[in-house]
């Protein structure tokens, strides 16, 4: 009876449970993956270039002083817009108070005083000249100063020059002036040569160039010197002399110079 008798093992329920071993999936002191060995991947190939990593800069930030420069520019761009918005203003009021108009010249006749050679074979001319100005402004004067320049020119040579007295020019008033103008050219043969045969076509063509400095006078206000600017293209049938040209054509073009 005792020989059929069997020891079961007691199983006590308050111990903790038995840990279980894991094994580890890749050995100890081996870096082997599945994607491979990471020693050889670092490798570069001979198909794949070699790539450097760049390092990233970071921008500074701005100082003081820099900001305060941008503000003095800044300053500066608002005031000089702000000045030429107030130029335009002003300029816009004058422009309607007193409607300026340029000034009206024209060339009425012309005279050849004299025109012959000299010994040393030079051209020597005198020509007068009667201009009429018109200053068609209501509320504008006009100061005439010194240093005028009026030129006669037969193609590129000039045969005389002169200038226009100073004076005073009223509102809407008009001036008929007579101006003298006498010089002496070179190679005056040549140049005689070619105005006689000009004169058999009954069409000699002369430039009358003017260059006037005035000043413009705003009611009591009188500005700075502006320069007006004209130049005439004459069509005259001759250029006999101590007789009357008859002016066929003329063609005039005026403007300003600040």
């Amino acid at each position: 009876m005792t020989e059929n008798q069997r020891i079961h093992p007691v199983v006590d329920m308050e111990a903790p449970p038995p840990t279980r071993t894991t094994r580890p999936l890749v050995p100890r002191g081996s870096f082997k993956s599945e994607k491979g060995d990471p020693t050889r991947l670092q490798q570069p190939t001979v198909n794949q270039p070699f790539r450097r990593t760049v390092p990233v800069m970071y921008s500074r930030p701005p100082t003081k002083k820099r900001s305060c420069f941008c503000k003095c520019i800044c300053w500066t761009i608002s005031l000089i817009i702000l000045l030429l918005i107030i130029i335009a203003a002003i300029a816009g009021i004058l422009y309607l108070v007193f409607k300026p108009k340029i000034p009206q010249y024209s060339v009425d006749n012309l005279r050849i005083s004299d025109l012959r050679l000299n010994f040393d074979m030079s051209l020597y001319a005198r020509f007068n000249v009667r201009i009429t100005a018109v200053n068609p402004n209501k509320k504008i004067g006009i100061y005439y100063e010194k240093g005028s320049h009026l030129s006669v020119w037969y193609k590129n040579t000039q045969l005389c020059k002169g200038s226009l007295p100073k004076f005073y020019q009223g509102h809407q008033n008009r001036t008929v002036l007579d101006v003298a103008l006498t010089g002496q050219s070179q190679y005056g043969n040549t140049l005689m040569s070619a105005i006689q045969e000009a004169a058999q076509t009954g069409r000699i063509p002369l430039d009358l160039k003017i260059q006037v400095p005035v000043s413009v006078k705003l009611g009591k206000l009188k500005l700075r010197k502006v320069k007006i600017l004209g130049d005439c293209l004459l069509i005259v049938d001759s250029l006999s002399t101590n007789s009357l040209v008859r002016i066929k054509s003329s063609t005039c073009k005026f403007g300003l110079k600040l």
